[in-house]
């Protein structure tokens, strides 16, 4: 399960181990210069997470620890120095999480010519096992965009794949062809789908169905699969409709 938290949904709750989530992703514990956490010296939400009943919960087991981001995409993208020093800032503190991961929350997509260029050094520097989120924008298709990617990203670096759906770019079987496409250029172990477990309607979003969840899930049969994101999308009923087909 992946969560994004804010200052507005500053805690996850859910029955998700129910549809097999043993694993958290956080989305980042500090974003635009507000930290989740404590003792990062930076400054302080509000409202903080109860990190010691997340990390009893059954769906946490293992947590992927987000570090440092910003909500926009290019603040990100302009900022990859700052929040490399600031995410080294989190890594070495202890948290009360059986951490499996970590993931820098910069978005990477071929549009962003510059990425190959200043990444890799980003990514060096900071801790390890470590993950990165990947889409296609620019539909340059399945088998380019693992070359592209494949040319550049740091080979001990995991690729979390965003499929896509929820905004409805593409189906979950293409979305499937691009995992396939990124597991047989870079191997199957450092790639995994975060499926969008939400649809645009509208100018808004709105949960994804039962239907639509399962039909997602049973396209990526095989790979590890994180839904985006429980606390807004993944409510108790959702998970009782889904278990129920």
């Amino acid at each position: 399960m992946v969560w994004q938290l804010h200052e507005g949904a500053p805690d996850a709750t859910g029955t998700w181990q129910r549809l097999g989530a043993r694993e958290l992703l956080i989305q980042w514990t500090v974003v635009n210069g507000v930290a989740y956490v404590p003792g990062s010296g930076m400054r302080e939400a509000q409202r903080m997470p109860d990190w010691t009943r997340i990390a009893r919960e059954p769906w946490a087991e293992r947590a992927i620890v987000g570090l440092a981001g910003r909500s926009d995409e290019n603040a990100a993208r302009g900022s990859v120095e700052r929040l490399t020093e600031e995410s080294l800032r989190i890594s070495r503190l202890r948290l009360p999480l059986r951490v499996s991961g970590w993931y820098f929350p910069v978005e990477v997509d071929p549009t962003w010519k510059e990425a190959p260029k200043i990444l890799p050094a980003a990514l060096g520097r900071l801790p390890r096992p470590l993950w990165i989120s990947v889409y296609d924008s620019a539909n340059i298709g399945p088998g380019n965009f693992a070359d592209w990617l494949a040319s550049w990203m740091p080979r001990d670096v995991g690729i979390l794949l965003q499929d896509g759906v929820g905004i409805h770019v593409r189906s979950a079987p293409v979305a499937r062809e691009y995992a396939d496409a990124l597991s047989a250029r870079l191997g199957k172990g450092r790639v995994r789908i975060i499926a969008e477990a939400f649809r645009l309607q509208g100018h808004n979003f709105r949960s994804a169905t039962a239907a639509e969840l399962k039909e997602q899930l049973a396209a990526y049969k095989g790979f590890s699969v994180y839904l985006f994101d429980g606390p807004h999308y993944v409510p108790d009923q959702l998970v009782d409709d889904v278990l129920a087909r």
